[in-house]
């Protein structure tokens, strides 16, 4: 049988368990990660730990013994840990690289396989292109269990989860947080947050925070129409001042304010540069993927600060915050990182800054909202995913490349940016975006407006332009 070609999307290799993603494949991925961190080091060390998803601990011994029995030594996590983790513990423990069997956000029928770098952070494009082109089309699992290599020194046991803990709690202050009267409710979404969030937060209410693999047949995935039930425990509970909810491996974020109304991840960007840099004093680049709001560089121009785009995948982000001085790398998606952690998304730690924003100032989410359109103005941002047949797919990714839609119904197109995708600039308050998923077999429709009233019409005319 042909063996099935694997290549790494925005944000490692995913595909559906006992399809695609089997031992056998996560053997051969494992075996060029391997030789690809053997041309780094002479004793190379890799961390190795799963989310909570099906399959995470027979994918990550896999994985480990593989790395092993080529000379990888392997510090492998004990039970489930957020891709914070992994990448946390990549980089406290001196380590060439880090994986994590995660497929994220993606559908429970998904896994997946991240790859980390030492530094703490996912693995840039062009060392990721390495790793693809030595794939090989075959690779043995060894006999040797985890405990056989550990016994031989090549393995050994870490407590990621703690190491994690202390980091932040030598990063935040807590005892303000957790005495400020504000109160928090947490949703997991049966994810790799379950643990920590109330460890951190003993006061906090919490939803889904319980060992379910198959994520009760829901994506992982944390944006309004998966977390009703968060929003409508929020809106009811008038002592509950904020809510919160990361994806499945924890990376990403979604928020609501006191009355359960959905913060996108927009909004969370633009909240957490007016608290890092007016607040805290903090400076640096702020770096955006193609598909945020123009808001961002609205504010960054008022505090004077460089803004620069990438293209879709905090890979590309990341990239930017090893080599440059980053005050804030963030994604449409709800992946932010900042400055003071490494430079990865977390969904926690951003949770926990504006918790913290919110107690040092006794204000609510709103009303701190409310300073950031004091500057940049009111807006609303919604996306919507089109399941199209390929043929579709690709015939309207083809117009867009001709440059065939002049407008959409009743809104003409002033300009065009094809950073990645296509982003149609209506005027200066209202824009679509279209974009094929590299993950997932789904076109993207995003649009921003003034109110969710214009979000919802811009979205009709463009569903309707693309469809029609």
């Amino acid at each position: 049988m042909q063996p099935i070609s694997i290549k790494f999307g925005t944000d490692g290799w995913r595909a559906i368990i006992a399809r695609e993603y089997t031992t056998d494949n996560v053997a051969r991925v494992t075996v060029a990660a391997a030789q690809w961190l053997k041309g780094m080091s002479d004793t190379p060390s890799v961390v190795v730990g799963h989310d909570c998803r099906f399959g995470g601990p027979m994918f990550a011994e896999t994985t480990a013994r593989v790395f092993c029995a080529m000379g990888v030594k392997v510090k492998l996590a004990k039970g489930f840990v957020s891709t914070p983790m992994i990448s946390l513990g990549a980089n406290k423990l001196g380590c060439e690289a880090g994986i994590v069997i995660t497929a994220s956000h993606n559908p429970p029928e998904y896994n997946g396989y991240k790859l980390k770098s030492g530094y703490g952070g996912p693995t840039i494009p062009e060392e990721i292109a390495k790793v693809e082109a030595m794939i090989p089309d075959q690779a043995r699992i060894p006999a040797e269990s985890v405990d056989d290599f550990a016994k031989a020194g090549m393995l050994e046991y870490v407590d990621l989860e703690t190491m994690y803990l202390d980091h932040v709690r030598a990063s935040f202050d807590l005892e303000t947080i957790n005495n400020s009267g504000k109160v928090l409710a947490f949703d997991a979404m049966y994810g790799a947050g379950q643990r920590v969030v109330p460890a951190l937060l003993p006061g906090a209410v919490l939803l889904h925070c319980d060992d379910n693999p198959g994520f009760k047949g829901q994506a992982p995935e944390p944006i309004h129409r998966n977390l009703l039930e968060l929003s409508a425990l929020v809106a009811g509970d008038p002592g509950i001042d904020m809510g919160l909810a990361n994806d499945g491996d924890a990376d990403r974020i979604g928020m609501y304010d006191g009355q359960g109304q959905f913060v996108d991840s927009h909004h969370i960007i633009l909240l957490l540069i007016h608290y890092l840099h007016k607040y805290k004093g903090l400076t640096g680049k702020v770096v955006i993927a193609f598909s945020v709001s123009d808001k961002v560089k609205k504010l960054c121009a008022a505090y004077g600060l460089e803004v620069e785009v990438t293209k879709i995948g905090f890979k590309y982000i990341c990239g930017k915050m090893v080599t440059d001085d980053v005050l804030l790398g963030g994604e449409e998606s709800g992946g932010i990182a900042v400055k003071g952690h490494v430079p990865e998304r977390d969904g926690v730690w951003c949770g926990l800054l504006l918790l913290e924003f919110m107690a040092k100032t006794g204000k609510s989410l709103r009303e701190l909202i409310e300073e950031v359109y004091a500057i940049v103005g009111a807006f609303s941002f919604d996306r919507n995913d089109l399941h199209l047949d390929e043929a579709l797919k690709q015939r309207i990714v083809a117009n867009c490349e001709s440059g065939a839609y002049k407008a959409f119904g009743p809104y003409t197109v002033a300009r065009t940016e094809t950073i990645d995708g296509y982003k149609y600039h209506l005027d200066d308050n209202r824009w679509i975006m279209i974009r094929a998923s590299g993950t997932e077999p789904v076109l993207r429709v995003y649009a921003e407006a003034p109110d969710q009233a214009e979000v919802n019409r811009v979205l009709k005319a463009a569903k309707d332009t693309l469809l029609g």
